[in-house]
């Protein structure tokens, strides 16, 4: 069992963080960032080349996180590979030591840096997440069984805040009932769009981590706004991180995100902080969140 598992089976209030692999393989930034982790977070999830943007592997920078001490969360995106090449990942990532898993469907490969790629996108998240019950079941998918099978724990991950949110709810249910179990969600700016979200989810009983990107300009607020499906940050949340000057911008988004958790604690089981790069805030973010 997972140390992320545990922690949500005790019901306690649960916290993960997030890390991109560079492109390249100078690590030394990256594991540094890593280390304000430690001790602080239940787990860090390792993004899968985000947003089509060619990059080191999630697998290789999980089995160095467990090597550190630090708890994985191995992110699988269905874009770039085909149903053996799934099925052998995820058998490689648990002789690693890897135990949690986070489905992913991925990003067009038209939106990052190799455009001329050809996308796979054989499956989709809730078809990944029944190939993995299927190989804890001790069957690859083609039937034929496996010498020993893997045990994971599951996660998949949810837009609280897209306009209509329907479609996410129906997508989310089948999630669950091909094995998720636990949701991490897209950036919330919005605690009553996401207090209504919850209420629609009540009859859903699997942990959810509101997630939480911190924000680090007024102009990262309006390109999401733009470019972001189903994000949201509010005009006076823009207003206020237009009205400090640069050097005062870490400890407004350290302020801004610390906020959004203590409003929404009680609303989910947990949170999910991408910091994209500015890991070193996040203890300060659980700090003033009253988490630490």
């Amino acid at each position: 069992m997972s140390n992320l598992s545990e922690s949500l089976a005790d019901g306690k209030f649960t916290v993960t963080g997030e890390i991109g692999p560079p492109k390249g393989v100078d690590t030394d930034e990256m594991f540094h960032e890593a280390e304000y982790y430690k001790g602080v977070v239940a787990a860090v999830n390792v993004t899968d080349i985000q947003s089509s943007v060619m990059r080191l592997g999630s697998m290789a920078v999980c089995h160095q996180l467990l090597d550190m001490g630090i708890e994985p969360v191995f992110q699988m995106t269905c874009r770039d590979r085909n149903r053996l090449a799934m099925q052998s990942d995820l058998l490689s990532a648990y002789v690693l030591g890897i135990r949690n898993v986070l489905a992913i469907t991925g990003d067009h490969v038209a939106l990052g840096d190799h455009p001329q790629a050809m996308p796979v996108f054989e499956l989709d998240s809730v078809q990944l997440l029944k190939v993995i019950a299927g190989l804890e079941a001790g069957k690859d998918m083609a039937g034929n069984d496996l010498a020993g099978a893997p045990e994971f724990f599951k996660g998949a991950v949810v837009t609280p805040c897209a306009d209509p949110v329907e479609p996410q709810i129906i997508k989310l249910e089948k999630k669950v009932a091909a094995g998720a179990q636990f949701i991490q969600t897209q950036a919330v700016y919005e605690p009553g769009r996401f207090e209504e979200f919850m209420k629609k989810v009540e009859h859903i009983d699997v942990p959810i981590l509101v997630g939480i990107v911190l924000l680090k300009s007024a102009g990262m607020a309006k390109y999401m706004n733009a470019n972001v499906a189903g994000v949201v940050v509010p005009d006076e949340m823009m207003e206020e991180m237009a009205s400090v000057a640069k050097e005062d911008r870490q400890k407004k988004s350290v302020e801004i995100a610390a906020r959004l958790i203590r409003e929404m604690r009680l609303m989910c089981q947990g949170a999910h902080i991408m910091p994209l790069g500015w890991d070193s805030l996040v203890p300060q973010v659980l700090k003033e969140a009253e988490l630490l």
